[in-house]
């Protein structure tokens, strides 16, 4: 599915309907330090298995993608939610 770089939406803090720029949210990357990190690190070292047993089968096949709206006169983000898709391409 494409979604224009620009689209024409209500914003909540300026109460009224502007442009709003459109970025896909992305995973940022686990911290490494954090505790649940260590405790996983510290249950896989040495010899076994999996602290925790491995998803096999999936019921769902896609994703919901969120997308993040910045408005271009106030410059605030808010977020939608967005339906599910096997691909989406913001701004083609």
């Amino acid at each position: 599915m494409k979604i224009p770089k620009q689209i024409n939406t209500y914003c909540p803090f300026c109460r009224k309907h502007t442009a709003h720029k459109v970025r896909q949210q992305r995973k940022n990357p686990a911290r490494s330090l954090s505790w649940g990190q260590r405790q996983f690190l510290r249950v896989q070292k040495g010899y076994g298995s999996q602290p925790r047993s491995e998803q096999r089968t999936f019921a769902k096949t896609t994703k919901k993608a969120t997308l993040i709206l910045e408005c271009t006169e106030c410059g605030k983000k808010h977020v939608r939610s967005w339906p599910r898709t096997k691909r989406l391409r913001v701004g083609e």
